[in-house]
């Protein structure tokens, strides 16, 4: 099989990762190199982002990659963060700064939309109806881009007034390297404005919403060139020009391939910034009551059924720097832990996943929920906040620290519990994303879960994985992205613990019923804040 060179760019919520494979009969990373960049939240939940920060980080990873690599690079790919909303101009540059898919500010725009009338599951039921008919969804969240697409249209007429096209995150990035103004499938319906029995944008719920349908690209395939590398971007990049750049696809549709759980009924779990559980469908399912329903993937014929949390691996990321390390200043000895120990430490991290191994499993009835940016799924509602739930004197931060992997955990749970009303997942499951790089929070998952946690080379690549292989597909060397699971075997195996399972069922239960228990006051300290 010829061997091809991809460029496969992983466009997260606040840092990208740029890999260079060599994709034939198996795919090999070559070269690795990530940069971060902003996420600026605002007090009344807005959440940006910078245009000139995404293309300065692909600047920066990119030359690094090539810089020890001197082959020739066959097709570029992305697989990017969803539901961002950015508004280009005729030059293909957004008009203002592109709006996360964290961004919360659009609570009028949705009431007036949809949450208004006779309403089931927080929608309008003859817009429901007419939503379910066409696209397969609804609009029922506040960080769904049409709302944010309404909210500039009301609150910033004069940028509303210069935009051209509504792009998502890699789409606005192929506009700077091609100069089109495309949308893959996928990123088509998670617009929730594609009709997904033609294929195409749809008119009637596009008329009901108010969106302009000059505002929307042409749609194309995930393994579809979108064009060809500018000079000027090429000069940038440090890359030739004319390098066939593929359309790609979002997070939810890549990652399952690159966790090679691509096949009808393999279900994955993602533990990033965000987390989330899904499972690979042939149809359209929707669970309104739960918030989940069956994506578009990139593959044809093929859904991805999917639930997520807002934050899983960014919890994690909050102990790290607001319990684990002190930041008032107050201790005996100030001395980081990858600094002496004889090295045996390579980071925080590490260091942490040994406090919460050493830790016993129920973190000694403390519970924690892992909303600290509102919560989207079975429940949707941006006022719900994280919190330590059953704290006695005999708590200690140990404790603090494990309960947050667990809470993750418990929510993903959650996620397989209310999805397997609808569809079956499957027996074991695939783990990637950052959280799978630790072999203790694959065994809390496994014994959270119940199920069998499977890892793969790479976890934290799996979404550039996953661009790779639709390039590869866009190139000829695959015959479609199925094929991709035979080249991603489970490298790792993890097998509930019993004694620790008798533990979690226990807390899950609780855990569960802490929303319900708090949801008023969320709202009586959150509603006006957000």
């Amino acid at each position: 099989m010829k061997t091809a060179n991809i460029l496969a760019y992983d466009i997260g919520t606040t840092g990208v990762k740029t890999c260079l494979f060599a994709v034939d009969d198996t795919i090999r990373l070559l070269a690795f190199d990530s940069a971060g960049y902003g996420l600026y939240t605002q007090a009344d939940g807005g959440a940006e982002q910078v245009f000139d920060e995404w293309w300065a980080a692909l600047i920066k990873t990119t030359r690094s990659v090539m810089q020890d690599n001197n082959v020739k690079v066959d097709g570029i790919s992305f697989c990017s963060q969803m539901q961002g909303l950015v508004l280009a101009g005729e030059d293909g540059l957004p008009v203002r700064n592109p709006m996360s898919y964290m961004d919360q500010r659009a609570r009028k725009q949705l009431k007036d939309g949809m949450a208004f009338g006779l309403q089931v599951a927080g929608a309008n039921l003859p817009r429901l109806l007419k939503s379910l008919k066409y696209t397969g969804a609804v609009a029922v969240s506040v960080k769904d881009p049409v709302w944010k697409y309404k909210w500039v249209e009301e609150n910033e007429p004069q940028s509303f007034a210069k935009a051209k096209k509504w792009l998502d995150v890699k789409e606005s990035l192929i506009a700077k390297m091609t100069g089109e103004f495309v949308m893959t499938r996928d990123s088509a319906f998670a617009t929730l404005l594609y009709d997904i029995h033609k294929g195409e944008w749809c008119e009637p719920v596009c008329k009901m919403l108010g969106v302009k349908p000059e505002h929307l690209p042409p749609i194309i395939e995930s393994a579809q060139q979108a064009g060809g590398l500018l000079p000027q971007a090429a000069q940038e990049l440090g890359l030739e020009p004319g390098i066939p750049v593929f359309g790609g696809g979002g997070d939810a549709s890549l990652i399952p391939v690159g966790a090679g759980a691509c096949a009808q009924g393999d279900t994955h779990v993602y533990s990033g910034t965000s987390g989330w559980v899904s499972t690979v469908v042939t149809k359209s399912i929707v669970d309104t009551s739960a918030m989940i329903a069956a994506v578009v993937g990139a593959q044809n014929g093929l859904y991805n059924y999917f639930g997520e949390l807002e934050t899983a691996g960014k919890c994690l990321e909050w102990v790290k720097d607001h319990l684990a390390l002190d930041e008032i200043g107050i201790y005996l000895q100030k001395q980081h832990v990858a600094d002496g120990f004889e090295s045996k430490y390579t980071s925080l991290y590490e260091y942490l996943s040994e406090i919460i191994d050493s830790t016993p499993a129920g973190s000694g009835g403390v519970i924690f929920t892992p909303w600290l940016h509102g919560n989207r799924c079975p429940f949707e509602d941006p006022n719900s906040r994280g919190m330590f739930f059953n704290i006695s004197l005999a708590t200690g931060k140990t404790q603090l620290i494990r309960a947050v992997v667990e809470g993750v955990c418990y929510h993903l749970r959650w996620f397989l519990e209310v999805s397997s009303k609808k569809v079956a997942p499957s027996e074991s499951l695939r783990f990637v994303g950052g959280g799978a790089l630790s072999d203790v929070t694959c065994q809390i998952l496994a014994d959270v879960t119940g199920k069998v946690v499977e890892t793969v080379d790479n976890p934290q690549n799996a979404g550039a994985v996953g661009a790779a292989a639709v390039a590869a597909v866009g190139l000829g060397l695959l015959p479609d992205l199925e094929a991709t699971k035979a080249l991603i075997p489970a490298v790792k195996s993890f097998t509930p613990n019993a004694e620790n399972a008798a533990v979690h069922a226990k807390n899950f239960e609780v855990f569960k019923k802490l929303y319900k228990a708090n949801k008023s006051l969320f709202a009586a300290l959150n509603g006006d804040a957000t």
